[in-house]
């Protein structure tokens, strides 16, 4: 299926994953201050498309770096603070920002693939509806999140994934705002 067929439109919300998605992961590491932050290609273009197709777009996102003491709530606020000014300045939007900083081990229900990030965004923006609602990511968690949640799930990696638990898949959010 197509996702022309969904029907998308401003009752529609996004769900978006940060490292991988929005922004360059980094090797074996954590994007810790916004220095090391640095936009993929493309990201600005396909935030600018998906602002004017998606009522609510939300990035969710794991930042377990808090809790194993490498950086701060601050710094990752700092880094946040940033990303959202550039992207609206650019013309893109994100309505809100969410993150858990729990380690794996801890099996926090915020951390993806735990729902508690969504639900969080369901209570602030009670128009979100997670049956009309896209989690797009670049990991099995993002997918299994979206899944839990009722959400159609958008892969983001250069190749070829097989699994159930994806949808639709895109070598970068780019193209996956190109396809709506």
């Amino acid at each position: 299926m197509s996702l022309k067929n969904l029907n998308i439109d401003k009752n529609w919300s996004l769900f978006l994953d940060r490292d991988g998605v929005i922004n360059k992961k980094l090797d074996n590491d954590y994007v810790k201050h916004w220095i090391e932050f640095e936009f993929l290609e493309g990201s600005f273009e396909a935030l600018k498309t998906l602002n004017a197709t998606f009522g609510k777009i939300v990035v969710v996102t794991n930042q377990q770096g808090i809790g194993k003491g490498l950086y701060r709530t601050e710094d990752l606020e700092l880094i946040h603070k940033n990303m959202l000014y550039e992207l609206t300045y650019l013309g893109g939007r994100v309505d809100k920002v969410y993150f858990s900083p729990y380690l794996s081990s801890e099996n926090h229900p915020t951390r993806k693939p735990g729902t508690g990030m969504a639900l969080q965004a369901k209570k602030d923006f009670p128009e979100i509806d997670f049956s009309k609602s896209i989690i797009v990511g670049d990991s099995m968690s993002d997918m299994e999140f979206g899944r839990a949640l009722g959400m159609k799930t958008v892969f983001i990696s250069e190749e070829k994934k097989q699994d159930s638990k994806i949808d639709y898949q895109f070598p970068s959010l780019l193209e996956f705002s190109k396809a709506l």
